[in-house]
């Protein structure tokens, strides 16, 4: 990673000039995966590219699509050892609303090898208070259902898109490196779903470069790639980046996989899924996943990492100790602290799973919840922790996004219906998933007494719906700038409103 100044020099004015020879066309390095963007703060943003063989990045950015006045930037080497992925922490974009950015490609040791540019854009963080939307889910190319070209590809994202949104939270399950994909799947109407299938898509993750692969295989969507280059992405991660359910130290009994431990395939999976996200690394915390964003004097995002600190699955009763870790402790003070520090109107936590909905790993419980409907024990015993210093010190305002269950729906949490009644009420909302099957729903764990105020899940008896029968969700938030009021709208592929929820900020 590469972090400058918007400076440009001459020589990188030359090098983006035209060339004065037409080259061959082989000689030109070439863009496959497109842009993206991401982890915007007021005055800088990660930005993303790909390309096909060792070459330098080469960066324009303006603050008009005309690319008047653009000034330059010269990126990272696109390396083997990244890929050939670069990232760039673009500074110096303060005062801009939005920035426009244009990516080129000069191939290392022949500097009239120029790719064709790729451009993009994306919306800064406001300083003053304006209207915000953003949208969020999760699960992307899961249970099989991969990139099917004659029925539109991955056609959420257009949706999406549609919405067009200042920022997008990724909730996790990006990729599925533990979903092969088979070429063709027959439906329930007897028609075929048609996979664009991939060498990485035809087994289980193992290797680096086959997890990689599971990454770029999204890439190769259209709509995807064009609701990249023009929304910048907050991601983060769950299981089905590395395999289903996974935690640390965790042993595989499953055929399929010849590496069977765990943390090697999580290291992997970890490595690989930064070096195809616009994720921003500090050198303090290398391979941190867990950050936070404050977008304008309304709005700030704290993304959780529920994966890479758990304790094992369990039965997830246990009354203290660390085997009842999900955040772990040192995550849980920094979201604390955050919380406490915030000066935004609104706090949303971006969870990659949900709190009060048992999600079952065989007779173990993978999230929160343990469908014990007592006071807490074993993992909701952080959140329980958490929601009483919420309560206790007035923090204000806060909202769970989450996704991981394939279905959407809108949870109202209130201590007069809970067991454990030392919190603040609260909402929580799924969505989900993007472009996976369809599950659900599920059932709910009494503890912190949610309610079911709005879901839509498969028809009785009907489970792993392909997309093609249009139950892909995700969630739409709209920020008010002038009242503050938040609305969130669940939707579904088609982009048609599901269930509105309008909330008003408490003051004071």
């Amino acid at each position: 990673m590469l972090s400058l100044g918007l400076k440009g020099g001459a020589a990188l004015g030359a090098t983006l000039a035209a060339p004065s020879i037409i080259l061959a066309e082989g000689r030109r390095p070439r863009i496959p995966s497109g842009v993206m963007s991401g982890d915007m703060l007021a005055d800088r943003a990660m930005l993303w590219s790909r390309v096909d063989r060792p070459a330098r990045m080469l960066l324009e950015i303006a603050d008009n699509p005309e690319f008047r006045g653009a000034r330059r930037l010269l990126g990272p080497e696109a390396l083997p050892a990244t890929d050939l992925t670069a990232k760039l922490d673009a500074t110096g974009l303060a005062g801009m609303d939005t920035a426009h950015y244009r990516i080129r490609f000069e191939a290392l040791g022949d500097h009239r090898a120029v790719s064709e540019p790729v451009t993009g854009q994306l919306r800064l963080p406001p300083t003053t208070r304006r209207d915000v939307r953003f949208v969020w889910s999760g699960d992307t190319a899961g249970q099989g259902w991969g990139i099917d070209e004659s029925r539109g590809g991955m056609t959420t994202y257009d949706a999406m898109l549609r919405q067009q949104p200042d920022f997008f939270i990724h909730s996790g399950d990006t990729v599925y490196a533990d979903g092969p994909l088979q070429e063709r799947v027959e439906l329930p109407n007897g028609e075929l779903w048609r996979n664009l299938v991939t060498p990485a898509k035809r087994k289980v993750a193992e290797t680096l470069d086959e997890f990689r692969g599971n990454h770029a295989y999204n890439l190769l969507d259209a709509n995807v790639r064009r609701f990249n280059a023009q929304v910048p992405m907050l991601a983060q991660w769950d299981d089905h980046e590395t395999t289903n359910n996974w935690y640390p130290g965790e042993i595989l009994d499953d055929a399929r996989y010849t590496e069977k431990n765990v943390s090697l395939l999580s290291a992997r999976a970890r490595r690989a899924f930064l070096e195809y996200m616009p994720l921003r690394q500090r050198p303090e915390a290398p391979g941190r996943i867990h950050r936070r964003f404050a977008y304008g004097p309304g709005l700030e995002v704290f993304m959780l990492d529920m994966r890479s600190f758990r304790a094992a699955n369990s039965r997830n009763r246990q009354d203290g100790g660390d085997a009842a870790s999900l955040l772990g402790s040192e995550q849980l003070r920094w979201l604390l602290d955050g919380l406490r520090r915030s000066r935004a109107t609104w706090k949303v936590i971006a969870s990659d799973m949900p709190i009060g909905l048992n999600v079952r790993d065989g007779d173990h419980f993978e999230a929160v919840a343990n469908d014990h409907a007592g006071g807490p024990l074993g993992r909701e015993q952080e959140i329980a922790r958490l929601l009483r210093a919420i309560r206790d010190e007035a923090i204000h305002n806060v909202v769970w996004l989450t996704a991981d269950v394939h279905y959407t729906a809108a949870h109202h949490y209130s201590p007069e219906r809970a067991s454990f009644k030392e919190f603040a009420p609260f909402w929580e909302f799924v969505s989900g998933p993007l472009h996976a099957g369809t599950f659900g729903p599920g059932e709910l764990d009494a503890t912190f007494g949610p309610e079911v105020v709005f879901q839509k899940a498969p028809p009785e008896g009907r489970a792993n719906m392909s997309p093609a029968e249009g139950y892909q969700f995700f969630g739409q938030v709209d920020l008010d700038g002038d009242s503050e009021t938040l609305t969130v709208t669940l939707m579904d592929a088609s982009g048609a409103a599901l269930h509105r929820q309008v909330l008003e900020p408490q003051r004071g």
